[in-house]
């Protein structure tokens, strides 16, 4: 069975947290190991208002493409922002709650997919 492509959402919200210097993402692919959602896009902000300008950032340029999150919790507090899109689920951490939750060894039966380096994401939105 062929594995699952990232859908466009995904993408999108991929190129997003690239385009507000979101750093360290991860995106696990989690068909076969979830029921509640098919992917995880995790990302790290540099500060409290880095991590909300990220997820702003995705808000925006989802709901430009008619994308809208189902539920968002920690927007507030910025440590841990989710944004719930219920084929996928966006968490923007601040550096110290990514290292302390670790989602990556929770759920290290997921796939890991590749992440496209922004400035490959840049060329390709040029062209």
């Amino acid at each position: 069975m062929e594995k699952p492509f990232p859908p466009e959402a995904v993408q999108r919200a991929l190129r997003a947290v690239q385009d507000k210097k979101a750093v360290d993402l991860t995106l696990l692919d989690l068909h076969g190991v979830a029921s509640f959602t098919d992917f995880f896009l995790i990302c790290t902000g540099t500060s409290t208002r880095h991590v909300q300008a990220i997820a702003n950032g995705l808000e925006e340029q989802l709901g430009r493409a008619g994308v809208v999150p189902l539920h968002i919790e920690g927007y507030d507090q910025a440590e841990w922002v989710l944004l719930d899109y219920v084929d996928f689920v966006v968490h923007i951490f601040s550096e110290r709650a990514r290292a302390y939750y670790d989602l990556e060894r929770l759920w290290r039966s997921a796939r890991r997919l590749p992440v496209p380096d922004p400035e490959e994401v840049r060329a390709q939105k040029l062209k």
